[in-house]
């Protein structure tokens, strides 16, 4: 990888708080913490005008183009949407290396949701304002504060408003970008921006495997072919005996089973039915053994359906009527967690101790998961402010704390970028 530019021989010397305090010290540091704070009236409206533009799963385009002219507005260089809809944008530094700062563009409401974006106050209401309305303005925050303040870093930085965080979006963003990009290969750390908050560091990913279970048959008519196999039965004993399935407390590990659909009326046995499944754990075995329970838990719900029609139709030769079943994979988030000795944890638990902020760490999904599954240093914290009713039409965001949010951010990527004497 070469030489890290982030530190002279004066700094390597610092222990990690000890650096916090002096970048904290800087002129152009602290006049860009109080430029932060006057600025939040712009920040707010940019809130307000983002969430005012749709970003459904897989339809984040409208979004990127507002974020790819305020990246060139901001002065970063090389300013592009990729192939998958990420919007890049690169503030130079020394070497080849950089430091990634990136936010989430879609929300998970679907295409035609009603966007009530409103203000009452400190508080900004609508569908995605604090996730990740507030990630990406922080973002934004960020560029605009290193610009005007003149703030000086080692590192390249790497800004990044990515695709496909939320739902069946399944990191596709973050995926290209780790996989394909040029800076695959190029990343040292990556600090991720991900909805309201001061309070936590994700530094254990999550992991996710979601699943289309689709049952098909026959069909026909509940009276005149009564006995045929239906595939809403098979789903009900196949999602029974997965229900019973046995869940360690450690590592802790969930399933769901939170959407059915099928059939065309009460009086119709249907031709097909389907269900979707999501299952977690922090641990990738217990994923797989869930797994195959419910491939398994199918297997013989296709058995026992066709068993009960054998009966009903006095069959005595084994036979399945048409019935055939498919399990397809949505989604497969990767596990991982972060080395409790890696810089990016020890620059950010510094930060915090530094602020007086209480934060702590946690597990959960985010964009994350896909550097720390690589074996690669990443952490997600809040942009500042305080947040509600996520994922709902109720959603909320408060601007009352978001600088606090702001100078953490601004510190923590200044530490990992290095910033000379």
């Amino acid at each position: 990888m070469g030489v890290d530019p982030r530190t002279d021989l004066s700094e390597s010397l610092l222990t990690v708080p000890q650096e916090i305090v002096r970048i904290a010290a800087l002129p152009q540091v602290r006049s860009g913490e109080a430029w932060l704070r006057a600025q939040e009236p712009q920040f707010a409206a940019w809130q307000l005008e983002l969430s005012r533009i749709a970003g459904p799963p897989f339809g984040e385009t409208a979004r990127g183009e507002w974020l790819t002219s305020l990246f060139q507005q901001l002065g970063l260089e090389n300013v592009h949407m990729d192939e998958v809809g990420n919007v890049l944008g690169l503030r130079p530094g020394a070497g080849t290396h950089c430091i990634a700062l990136s936010a989430h563009l879609d929300t998970v409401f679907p295409a035609g949701t009603p966007l009530n974006v409103r203000q009452h106050g400190s508080r900004l209401f609508g569908p995605g304002i604090s996730d990740n309305g507030a990630g990406v303005i922080a973002l934004l925050a960020i560029a605009s504060a290193l610009r005007t303040c003149n703030i000086p870093h080692a590192l390249p930085i790497l800004f990044l408003g990515n695709v496909g965080e939320e739902g069946e979006g399944d990191l596709r963003g973050m995926r290209h970008i780790f996989s394909a990009s040029r800076f695959k290969d190029l990343i040292l750390q990556t600090l991720v921006l991900d909805g309201a908050g001061s309070d936590t560091i994700v530094a254990q990913a999550l992991g996710s495997r979601r699943f289309e279970v689709i049952v098909r048959g026959p069909g026909g008519h509940s009276w005149s072919d009564f006995g045929a196999p239906n595939p809403i039965l098979v789903l009900a004993r196949a999602m029974h005996e997965f229900a019973q399935t046995t869940i360690p407390s450690s590592p802790k590990t969930t399933f769901n089973i939170g959407v059915i659909r099928g059939g065309t009326s009460v009086n119709s046995i249907p031709e097909s039915a389907s269900m979707r499944v999501d299952i977690r754990s922090t641990s990738m075995a217990e994923m797989q053994r869930l797994e195959s329970a419910l491939r398994l838990a199918l297997d013989h719900a296709i058995r026992e359906e066709s068993r009960v029609t054998m009966e009903r139709r006095g069959i005595t030769q084994r036979r399945q009527f048409g019935l055939n079943s498919e399990v397809v994979p949505i989604g497969n988030r990767p596990a991982g967690e972060l080395d409790s000795n890696s810089r990016i944890l020890q620059v950010m638990l510094a930060v915090d101790a530094h602020l007086g902020n209480a934060a702590y760490i946690q597990r959960a999904s985010t964009d994350a998961n896909i550097p720390l599954s690589l074996g690669r240093e990443a952490i997600a914290i809040g942009g500042g402010g305080i947040g509600g009713g996520a994922h709902t039409l109720q959603e909320w965001f408060d601007c009352v704390g978001r600088d606090l949010g702001l100078k953490r951010i601004l510190l923590a990527l200044l530490a990992l970028a290095g910033v000379g004497q």
